[in-house]
């Protein structure tokens, strides 16, 4: 759902990487400002290590810091160019400069006074990660002419999107259908791509620029009420984002405990039937003759105080809630290199699995593999959370060495998104060896906790998740405050707000620990704004400026938002547990 990335100012040995996280990748070109970058629709952490003077402060600002809400001086471009591929991005060297600034409530200044020194973080608010936020902190600019490669761009793209979707996608074509689940995923694919380089489109036609993002374009062609609507939905998709994470994370502590303690007391198994296949797997939601019934000593020696749904989300709060006010982010970023390992553990997880049951589809299954199940908006919400890039696409692409092939890269990325998904989503669901329905939305609950590799990707994930999560906690924090507190925060407040949060967190985890269904409705209702309606509206102004507003494209481009509305309003008529 969320990636966190940070982008380092260096030396000549490094450059700005705006999502890929393969180093090979990288060139010798270098930009030298620091970038924060927090990505909707996946639950890694993509983090590069911060220089220690650029680090934030991350229970609060405190009394070392003036927060000033400022904006650069500086016209709007009036171009008539309406073309994608402008080449404005590569700006003049600049100075961030207090006195370039007047006062707005979409970027955060933080000047330090301790040192001899100023040294000015602006902090751009872009919502959106599942994306994915703040998406930029910069000392400085001297060079912001692009230097990524294609490649570079494809694949940042494309590991920026995959996250815990990865987890969910067997679940989803299970709700939908085997083929109608591989031709929504086509068709979400391709309206979110036709979305996604709309925004790309009314950057360019504004006249590019790093400190322009999606909420600013709102603002200036939609108007106030748009920029306004944005933040809430970027806040909304946030939480949304904590609470999936907190689900996970008690799910996966939960199992690793249980795994370790059983482990070192031993466990026994009781076999239901003599005549077992599958050893591994699990249909939590009934108890199948096809599994083995584990006695986990767990619950003699803990008994109710050691519950998954009850107790286990309050024990996390112990872990996760002293992490959220370290008043340095310097320590998460180190664990940058777990969310490409993470992805690609998951990925390798299920081939591996898949290719060892083999296909598992008898003919009753074959012939309803092409009726759609009503349950079908289940998949075209978690597909809108899963393709959602919208809120930092413009960062990425603004990035790309060849700016006239963004459109190319872009639908490049879309395919390689598309076809992970598929091979994961319809590779498991064909062999899973038992009743498709026993699919669970957390894949790594339909197999035994004692399962080598089950094992291996809780930890990992459980662990990734931690140092994510008050990454992520931070930048819902920080938006909130900048647009309603509006002045520098005392640790009181961030403290009673990482309260509320915590709590939040633990009311779910305990009466909907479903994280299908909060993917779903958080990427429905992040699609509405991000996905369907804003990037078609901001079309449609531009082309009223350029006069070339026609009937045709207005009622296709408004029919869009009516489907987003129509996901967001399904998701409250289907049931998935």
């Amino acid at each position: 759902m969320y990636k966190i990335r940070v982008y380092p100012g260096s030396d000549s040995s490094l450059t700005r990487d705006s999502g890929s996280e393969s180093t090979p990748l990288l060139s010798s070109e270098s930009r030298t400002s620091p970038e924060l970058v927090i990505f909707d629709d996946s639950d890694t952490s993509d983090l590069d290590p911060s220089p220690a003077s650029c680090s934030l402060i991350y229970g609060s600002i405190d009394s070392s810091y003036n927060t000033i809400l400022a904006t650069p001086k500086r016209p709007i471009p009036s171009t008539k160019n309406s073309e994608l591929f402008i080449s404005t991005m590569a700006n003049s060297p600049c100075t961030v400069s207090e006195k370039n600034y007047e006062p707005r409530n979409v970027n955060l200044t933080l000047m330090n006074e301790n040192s001899n020194t100023k040294k000015v973080h602006e902090i751009d608010f872009v919502p959106g990660p599942l994306q994915f936020q703040p998406d930029i902190i910069q000392a400085s600019c001297k060079d912001l002419k692009p230097k990524q490669s294609s490649l570079v761009t494809i694949f940042s793209i494309w590991n920026t999107i995959l996250g815990s979707s990865l987890l969910t996608m067997p679940w989803g074509i299970t709700m939908a259908g085997f083929f109608p689940g591989i031709i929504l995923n086509l068709l979400m694919s391709g309206l979110c791509l036709y979305t996604a380089y709309r925004l790309v489109v009314a950057h360019a036609y504004h006249g590019g620029g790093s400190d322009v993002e999606v909420l600013d374009l709102c603002r200036i062609y939609l108007g106030k009420w748009a920029e306004h609507i944005a933040r809430i939905f970027s806040i909304a998709v946030l939480l949304g984002a904590t609470i999936a994470y907190w689900i996970l994370m008690a799910n996966f502590l939960y199992n690793s405990v249980n795994f370790i303690y059983d482990s070192i007391a031993g466990w026994s198994t009781h076999r239901v039937s003599e005549n077992i296949s599958y050893k591994e797997v699990l249909c939590p939601k009934e108890q199948n003759n096809n599994t083995i019934v584990t006695y986990e000593k767990t619950y003699d020696m803990l008994g109710p105080a050691w519950d998954l749904r009850n107790t286990v989300p309050m024990f996390l709060a112990l872990l996760i809630f002293p992490l959220l006010n370290f008043n340095s982010t310097t320590f998460f970023t180190k664990f940058n290199s777990l969310g490409t390992v993470s992805v690609m553990y998951l990925i390798i997880f299920v081939i591996i699995k898949s290719a060892s049951w083999g296909i598992n589809m008898d003919q009753v299954e074959w012939t309803i593999s092409w009726v759609i199940r009503p349950t079908f908006p289940a998949l075209t919400g978690l597909l809108a959370m899963s393709f959602f890039i919208h809120n930092i696409v413009i960062n990425i692409m603004q990035n790309n060495r060849n700016q006239e092939k963004n459109g190319r890269d872009l639908t490049i990325a879309y395919f390689l998104v598309t076809l992970t998904y598929i091979i994961i989503g319809v590779g498991f669901f064909m062999c899973f060896p038992l009743s498709k329905s026993c699919i669970e939305d957390n894949l790594l609950n339909n197999f035994q906790k004692w399962d080598g590799l089950t094992i291996g990707a809780r930890i990992l994930l459980l662990f990734q998740l931690v140092t994510v999560y008050p990454l992520l906690a931070y930048v819902l924090r920080i938006q909130l405050l900048s647009w309603i507190w509006k002045r520098a925060s005392n640790r009181g407040l961030v403290l009673f707000i990482n309260l509320v949060l915590v709590f939040i967190c633990i009311i779910f985890a305990t009466f909907v620990p479903y994280i299908g269904t909060i993917v779903r409705y958080t990427g429905a209702l992040s699609g509405l704004i991000y996905v369907f309606t804003f990037p078609n509206l901001l079309h449609l102004s531009i082309l009223k400026k350029e006069g070339k507003l026609g009937i045709c494209s207005i009622l296709f481009h408004l029919a869009i938002p009516v489907i987003g509305f129509s996901n967001l309003i399904a998701q409250f008529f289907i049931t998935d547990h």
